[in-house]
């Protein structure tokens, strides 16, 4: 059945989407996974982040052509469920789902970690669950009001990675500070050769550099609920590669021209190093407080692309029907309901002590560098990869029982070709009698039944190759 979003209030301005596009593409991976990265590429991560980014225009370019054919919030399990079948939208919606319930885990295990930086004492589950309760409860209200929160949120990250480029390339042109005698575009070449590690440490950081470009497709999932989507999602997608090269090359190409990558620490930010060599009082607290605003924005991110997809997979009937209904302010409650739900798990490992294996386990790109919060990924690798397979045999298994006719309805639109293909042996038995005016009548009003037109046919045929049958004939 083809998704329809009426109920969903388009109620996200240009400027909200704008700056959602802005902020999906900025995370926790650029801030502290940037770091472990340029230890092991050198300055060739550079390289990294533009195959990347090729590989995210691409795949923006061609999301965006789908989203002005069809700005639905499904998006593109939507799309999957339309073009390559019911099997396909259903993985694609529910794996999506999974994969952001575990990135905002690995989001609430940072906002703990990075909290008690300013307050030691404090457990890190409290600040998890506060963070993680009050994202439930704006993510209830009105879609405006989760747009209003990315823009701040996203409007923090932008202005902290323009300062930096700003205040460093002056820094660089006119020499000026601590750092003006030895800062130099030179420092991208000069240490080591611009790949130290070979092309393979570019490879190897490929992970990493995907981890930090997650979250670039909520455009897609906004789309239901933009205000003017023909307007506002083909500037939003058809920015990608501005966004791209001045908050991922810019940036990194001015820290790793400030300072030479091989004075970077593994376990530091990049951007407190930077901005404490800069002579910016409280630089780590600075930093410290945009990582806590971008995990917070990812999280957020998580809860309501989660509800939306839920939504949009009850829509179709794959998924229980509870998650179709909307609440007062035309919001799918029940889909962030339960993606909120499935987060308290977090919490709940976060005060069994367990935090150091979720930074280790789903921060491996950027949470377990935030201060040195490293440890052996013990019980959650374990239990992830455990939930993971148990995910996609699930997804197969349930496939294959809609597939043999046992259970609901995952793939009952898998039947809709076959009606469409049956009807095609019906045209010819249309054009094939001749157009006799006195049989005319008879033979379309016998289309239903094929015994009683063939007859029919057959003596018209017959009797008329000489006439206007004949001529018809020969002229075709």
């Amino acid at each position: 059945m083809p998704q329809t979003a009426p109920d969903l209030s388009r109620n996200l301005k240009n400027r909200h989407i704008q700056l959602i596009a802005i902020g999906g593409t900025i995370g926790v991976g650029l801030f502290l996974g940037s770091a472990k990265a340029i230890h092991n590429a050198g300055p060739g991560l550079l390289l990294a982040y533009a195959a990347g980014g090729v590989a995210i225009f691409f795949i923006m370019r061609a999301l965006g052509e789908l989203l002005t054919y069809r700005p639905v919030a499904g998006s593109f399990a939507t799309y999957a469920d339309e073009f390559c079948g019911p099997f396909a939208g259903f993985v694609t919606g529910w794996s999506y789902w999974f994969m952001w319930i575990l990135t905002a885990m690995a989001e609430l295990t940072a906002i703990g970690i990075y909290v008690r930086y300013w307050l030691p004492e404090v457990p890190q589950w409290l600040p998890a669950l506060i963070a993680l309760v009050v994202l439930y409860g704006t993510n209830l209200l009105a879609v405006r009001v989760f747009g209003e929160l990315e823009f701040w949120f996203a409007l923090i990250k932008v202005v902290t990675i323009v300062a930096l480029i700003a205040v460093g390339f002056f820094v660089i042109v006119f020499h000026a500070g601590e750092l003006g005698a030895t800062a130099s575009f030179s420092n991208l070449w000069t240490h080591g050769g611009f790949l130290p590690f070979g092309i393979g440490g570019v490879l190897l950081t490929l992970q990493i550099v995907m981890f930090a470009y997650s979250g670039v497709e909520l455009i897609g999932v906004t789309a239901g609920e933009a205000e003017n989507p023909a307007v506002v999602l083909p500037r939003a997608t058809n920015g990608i590669t501005a966004r791209i090269l001045i908050f991922y090359l810019g940036a990194l190409i001015i820290i790793m021209a400030l300072v030479p990558w091989t004075q970077l620490s593994p376990s530091v930010s990049p951007f407190v190093f930077v901005f404490g060599k800069l002579g910016v009082p409280g630089a780590a607290a600075i930093i410290n407080l945009v990582v806590i605003t971008a995990a917070t924005s990812s999280c957020n991110s998580g809860l309501f692309s989660t509800g939306r997809m839920l939504w949009s997979l009850a829509q179709r009937g794959q998924a229980p029907r509870a998650f179709a209904t909307l609440n007062r302010q035309q919001v799918p409650a029940a889909g962030i309901q339960l993606s909120a739900a499935a987060l308290l798990l977090v919490v709940v490992l976060l005060q069994q002590g367990k935090g150091g294996d979720i930074a280790a386990a789903f921060g491996g790109a950027g949470s377990q560098t935030a201060f040195g919060a490293r440890s052996g990924a013990t019980f959650l690798t374990r239990a992830t990869a455990v939930l993971g397979a148990l995910f996609v045999l699930g997804s197969l298994g349930l496939g294959l029982m809609e597939k043999n006719g046992i259970g609901g309805s995952v793939m009952s639109g898998v039947a809709a070709p076959a009606t469409s293909k049956s009807a095609v042996p019906a045209l010819p038995t249309t054009s094939a009698p001749p157009p006799i005016p006195a049989a005319a009548p008879s033979t379309s009003g016998t289309s239903g039944t094929s015994s009683g037109s063939a007859p029919v046919a057959g003596g018209s045929q017959s009797k008329t190759p000489v006439a206007p049958g004949a001529k018809k004939g020969g002229g075709r």
